[in-house]
């Protein structure tokens, strides 16, 4: 899997999201700390608001930035984004009001919503074979399940030495650092879309157009929803799980969430292979039904009243969501990379951008105002009852390739080394 590294573009653009995350989960820390010490016993409230605040800018910035990236080479782009962020990170340990804190949030999300999708969409440019691509899929996965470990420990280990201000220098130092690696990268030209009048308009709401369109990235968005309600509950309620349902230390709150971030990148680590003898379509769908016999375990842990075994249960079942979760995300960039046309790729990731934290923005409060009102079960039966119809719909809507006479058949593997270009008609695999 680490041969990719050999393209330098790549390995300068991987270290570059590398250090970016790392800069962001230090910042995650900090943005707490300075929650608390603003709001105090109202942090909570705050920290919701700005999370609901990163949800919509990404749900609607997205698009819009995708629309307009046709017409700014991709690394002036990414290197803007990269030092808007840097900048908000440096003005956060400066406020001391709460409407501060969430415009600088929304600053910096917006900013995110532009690297990500242009981020994103430059990989199937640099590595246009796709034994490398998926490879470069599943490091991106392990980038993320690593800094949600890493970052954490890195910003404990320092708040021992340091107050949590000092953190926001480090998220400068992160985002600066992505901004020269993204700089010293030679990034290949995207393929030129036609201009037509009024395209800009167009072109915004064209990646959803797009997914709208094939049957494949319909069922994506349903899939989208499954992991959304799994990792809400995780996110949101493993804290209510530790410290109240199971009365442990707080210490475990690490452990369990460790536990989801482990799942996720034992199977990250695994894919590639997978997925050279597999279907895209075989692998996600099957993970979309994981979650929902996960969701089933976790309701019967949930449920029960006592018993020593509910805590390696939780374990199990955190490791579960993230595994199963991980079997659908990773996948995700082959099934686009297929379905848009080259010129079209960077509106098609900012619509999978959009609309995947849509599904988050839905399941986020959910997890929480359920869980709160009604209890953990009732907050497990609701988020499973999301995770189950939204994989068996999205079955019962990507159907496997068929021949001309209607019978279910794989297609035979294109050549590794042709170019994948044009848009996916309805029934082409995933």
């Amino acid at each position: 899997m680490l041969s990719v590294l050999r393209n330098r573009t790549y390995r300068h653009l991987f270290a570059a999201q590398v250090v970016a995350l790392t800069g962001t989960g230090l910042a995650t820390v900090a943005l707490g700390l300075l929650a608390y010490d603003i709001a105090g016993a109202r942090a909570g409230s705050v920290l919701g608001t700005a999370l609901a605040i990163k949800m919509v800018a990404y749900v609607v910035v997205a698009p819009a930035v995708g629309a307009f990236a046709g017409r700014v080479p991709r690394r002036t782009l990414m290197t803007a984004a990269d030092l808007i962020r840097a900048a908000v990170a440096l003005a956060l340990p400066f406020v001391d009001q709460v409407w501060q804190v969430y415009a600088l949030i929304l600053a910096l999300q917006a900013a995110s919503a532009a690297f990500t999708p242009a981020f994103q969409a430059a990989i199937p440019d640099v590595l246009p074979e796709e034994r490398d691509y998926t490879r470069a899929l599943s490091m991106s996965r392990l980038a993320y399940d690593l800094e949600s470990l890493f970052s954490p420990a890195l910003a404990a280990a320092l708040l021992t030495v340091m107050s949590y201000n000092w953190l926001f220098l480090g998220t400068v130092a992160g985002f600066a650092g992505s901004a020269a690696l993204v700089l010293s990268a030679a990034l290949p030209r995207p393929v030129p879309a036609a201009r037509r009048a009024g395209a800009v308009y167009a072109k915004a709401a064209a990646g959803t157009r797009l997914f709208f369109a094939a049957p494949q990235l319909r069922a994506l968005m349903l899939l989208n929803l499954a992991v959304a309600a799994a990792g809400a509950l995780v996110t949101v309620n493993t804290v209510v799980y530790v410290r109240d349902h199971l009365g442990r230390a707080t210490s475990d709150v690490a452990l369990a969430l460790g536990a989801y971030g482990a799942g996720s990148m034992a199977v990250a680590l695994l894919l590639p292979r997978v997925l050279d003898r597999a279907s895209d379509r075989t692998v996600m769908l099957r993970g979309a039904l994981a979650l929902a016999v996960v969701f089933a375990a976790a309701g019967g842990m949930t449920a029960a009243a006592s018993g020593g075994w509910r805590w390696p249960a939780l374990l199990a079942a955190w490791a579960g969501f993230g595994a199963a979760g991980s079997m659908v995300l990773t996948p995700t960039g082959r099934l686009i990379r297929r379905a848009a046309p080259p010129e079209e790729r960077t509106e098609a990731f900012a619509a999978q951008f959009s609309l995947s934290h849509a599904c988050w923005l839905l399941t986020y409060p959910l997890a929480g105002w359920v869980g709160a009102t009604a209890g953990l079960t009732a907050a497990v039966v609701a988020l499973g009852a999301i995770a189950a119809g939204s994989a068996v719909a999205a079955v019962r809507l990507w159907r496997p390739p068929a021949t001309r006479t209607g019978t279910a058949a794989t297609p035979a593997r294109a050549p590794r080394s042709a170019p994948v270009s044009g848009r996916a008609v309805p029934g082409a695999r995933g």
